[in-house]
């Protein structure tokens, strides 16, 4: 389960990563579960904090943009595989502080005598997520 601080408590998430979206890296409250702050800090500690990035490039822009924010969920799903019995994931970025958004470059390709656009993807600042087992 991935949780996301929200004023005085960690709500359950889900991941909502979408191209076409303002805020493409983004999660959405399921509210499934809520934990006030001081209870989730006492009752588990961190076994490690990842910084997650992506990058893609294509001739394609939404297509290109879809394969970075693919990627990322991948790695973040990799991550949930792969948690301790009762771990938890929770994002450590704040809203409007050092939260991760896409960047996009883009180049000009001489492709067989045309112009076309190449786009190269990137995020900046990393997605911090830790990783969070119950304490014993």
């Amino acid at each position: 389960m991935i949780f996301r601080r929200y004023g005085t408590s960690y709500q359950s998430v889900d991941m909502d990563f979408d191209a076409k979206a303002l805020n493409d890296v983004a999660f959405r409250r399921n509210r499934l579960k809520a934990i006030p702050v001081d209870e989730l800090e006492s009752s588990y500690v961190t076994v490690k904090t990842v910084e997650l990035v992506a990058v893609a490039q294509g001739m394609v822009q939404y297509q290109t943009k879809q394969d970075l924010l693919d990627r990322l969920q991948a790695q973040i799903e990799e991550l949930q595989g792969r948690l301790p019995e009762g771990g938890i994931l929770v994002v450590e970025n704040e809203q409007g502080h050092d939260y991760p958004k896409t960047r996009q470059q883009t180049k000009n390709v001489v492709e067989e005598g045309e112009n076309r656009l190449y786009f190269d993807y990137s995020m900046a600042p990393p997605l911090r997520v830790s990783v969070r087992q119950p304490a014993s």
